[in-house]
């Protein structure tokens, strides 16, 4: 770890861990780099007192680290990333990023709203991921942060030009990242448009609840009886196809683990998960979508969100040639996602929940992720 961050993140957390719980939160900025075109970049980090703390750099609102304590109190790193902004710049998996306009993928690249067909990139064999070649992942977000009784707060703001990677309308986007006193870190989405669009926003962290090693006795569980099939490209059939008697059920407590080599077909599509879940309720009110649970170092990772799925993810394209933070490999299956979401290939399906954003309507979208050990 550079030891310039490390000390600011040890005296932050240090001095987070001295307070009592009375004591409001705090947020720190420094810079984090420049891109190749000179623009400054800052690194955020919220810490609240109960050794809670995460560092969010404005280079695509990327979570850099995220400090969760064990059953021991003792915090750790549990999000695979980078100590240094130039090793995002390289290219990476889209390790903590903001994904957009449209997280996940969109089949040949092309949608049409309202008669009229849009190409975008096609980033992803002959399909579009998580906003093409430029997306908000790689973009500058202005930043402001503050305090108050709910919390630690930093909001990024992008506009997203008319046409930029194919998409329609100007789109103005916040993201509200919140950490609150109880071990809460909250994302709040806001968009609005000019022109009418398709918006689907989420966040693609990697975590490994233990810091290292794979995630495959990380035991899972997930409100959801139906998840999307898909095909060889990994995108959507339109079935809305029941996990029950599949290895695509956890409704109960399972390790990550315990089916993801079975010989089945879809498994075989994704090299492991990479699938969409359909959760209970469908979105709208705030509900929980999963809960995660390491046992060795009884971390636990809920995750609740006013969206209609979930991507699970299990690293399987990850193969050792990143290394990440201390200088630790990050081979295949060393991390897993929970992407909250509408449906992959939604602008193509009008039996999916639509996407569609148009000017006077507001985007608004919440996920939740909250920390604890037992």
């Amino acid at each position: 770890m550079n030891s310039a961050w490390r000390a600011a993140a040890l005296a932050v957390l240090l001095a987070a861990c001295s307070k009592t719980p009375t004591e409001k939160l705090t947020v720190t900025q420094q810079a984090f780099g420049k891109t190749a075109d000179g623009t400054p970049v800052d690194l955020f980090t919220l810490a609240n007192p109960r050794g809670v703390q995460v560092s969010i750099t404005n280079y695509g609102g990327i979570i850099v680290s995220l400090l969760a304590p064990d059953r021991q109190g003792r915090p750790g790193d549990i999000v695979l990333g980078f100590e240094r902004l130039e090793d995002y710049l390289k290219g990476h998996p889209y390790f903590g990023a903001i994904v957009g306009r449209y997280g996940n993928r969109i089949a040949q690249g092309r949608f049409t709203l309202d008669g009229v067909e849009y190409r975008l990139a096609r980033n992803n064999g002959e399909n579009h991921l998580h906003g093409g070649l430029q997306g908000f992942d790689k973009k500058v977000w202005a930043a402001r942060h503050w305090t108050d009784s709910d919390g630690a707060h930093l909001e990024l703001a992008y506009s997203s030009p008319d046409g930029e990677e194919g998409y329609p309308g100007r789109l103005d986007v916040k993201v509200t990242y919140t950490l609150a006193e109880n071990n809460q870190l909250r994302m709040d989405y806001y968009a609005v448009t000019d022109k009418p669009t398709v918006v689907n926003l989420t966040n693609h962290s990697y975590f490994n609840l233990a810091g290292e090693g794979d995630i495959l006795g990380h035991i899972l569980r997930l409100n959801a009886d139906r998840f999307t099939p898909v095909d060889s490209g990994l995108i959507p059939t339109g079935e809305l196809r029941p996990v029950a008697g599949t290895p695509f059920d956890f409704t109960a407590p399972t390790p990550i683990g315990a089916r993801i080599e079975q010989d089945d077909e879809q498994l075989r599509f994704g090299r492991g998960y990479d699938h969409n879940f359909v959760l209970r309720g469908a979105g709208g009110a705030l509900a929980e979508a999963a809960e995660v649970y390491e046992p060795r170092t009884g971390r636990v990772l809920r995750v609740l969100t006013t969206e209609p799925g979930v991507q699970f993810y299990t690293g399987n394209f990850l193969d050792g040639t990143l290394r990440g933070k201390g200088g630790r490999v990050y081979a295949r299956r060393s991390g897993f996602c929970l992407e909250t979401q509408h449906f992959p290939d939604s602008p193509n399906r009008p039996t999916f929940p639509s996407t569609v954003l148009r000017p006077g309507q507001t985007y608004r979208s919440t996920t939740v992720l909250e920390f604890s050990a037992r």
